[in-house]
């Protein structure tokens, strides 16, 4: 199995739907256990908590650049001391391996 933090993220056309549950809960036990998978809506979301904005800031900054580099962007919930970050393949109408790319690539920050 690749690691998913070194993998890119492909066009939303390369896929011909969302990800089956077993896929999902395959591909979720390679992220940090912080992330939550929520079937129902089609999303995957992790709540990260730092000391102050500046830190909130700089890591959002880093998930943008991420993003923009994958061309895959998250839903985030930015407040002072925490992020809220939600990945969906929207184009798909569910989670794509994107998805899960990108989380591990959050997750990359932190190692």
């Amino acid at each position: 199995m690749t690691d998913l933090s070194k993998r890119h993220c492909d066009a939303p056309e390369a896929f011909a739907g969302p990800l089956s549950p077993s896929e999902c809960d395959e591909m979720l036990a390679q992220l940090h256990e912080d992330w939550d998978l929520d079937t129902a809506a089609g999303r995957i979301s992790r709540r990260l908590e730092f000391a102050n904005f500046h830190e909130t800031m700089s890591f959002v900054n880093a998930v943008a650049w991420i993003a923009n580099r994958e061309d895959h962007h998250p839903d985030m919930e930015v407040s002072y001391g925490h992020c809220v970050v939600r990945f969906s393949t929207h184009a798909i109408g569910g989670l794509s391996p994107n998805d899960f790319i990108c989380a591990a690539r959050v997750d990359a920050l932190f190692e």
